[in-house]
């Protein structure tokens, strides 16, 4: 697995979910399956199967969550010096050339990526179609209902 980028707001998040894993999760799900074998015989103990498929999840996602993190290249958006370039983790105000709606959207990497926060993946096709852009520009993108065209109003690094 190789680095991939990740805003200082998505690591930190990641960071508390796997905190809350194996400080709050983890616990409980083993004080359940210790609960479920107080029942006695556990090939018909329905609470000891859920138990140990909720463990195997939550083992699963620590795993998950620790690789990524250690794989993560954590990219601060208020440090960056792209002479107004759109670059991971900026600010975008797009203005749709046809419809003139406006959207503001901020590039981030796919585990952070949340359209209703107005957060989209680095490899979306907006994301693909606004890299290298600057303010001003004209953004082509090709999406599963036809092509769109966004003027670049504005590019922020916050």
């Amino acid at each position: 697995m190789g680095k991939y980028p990740i805003t200082v707001e998505g690591a930190e998040r990641l960071r508390a979910e796997l905190h809350r894993l194996k400080t709050v999760e983890r616990p409980a799900v083993i004080a359940a399956i210790a609960e479920a074998r107080s029942h006695g015989d556990l090939s018909e103990n329905a609470e000891y199967e859920a138990a140990r498929e909720r463990q195997s999840f939550i083992e699963g996602r620590i795993l998950e969550l620790e690789a990524k993190l250690a794989n993560a290249q954590i990219i601060d958006p208020k440090t960056l010096d792209a002479d107004g370039r759109v670059v991971f983790g900026a600010t975008v105000v797009l203005e749709e050339i046809e419809s003139g709606e406006r959207a503001t959207y901020q590039l981030v990497g796919e585990d952070e990526a949340d359209v209703k926060r107005g957060k989209i993946s680095i490899t979306s096709p907006i994301a693909r179609a606004l890299i290298g852009k600057y303010a001003g520009d004209i953004a082509t993108v090709e999406a599963p209902g036809g092509r769109r065209e966004y003027e670049i109003l504005e590019v922020r690094y916050e």
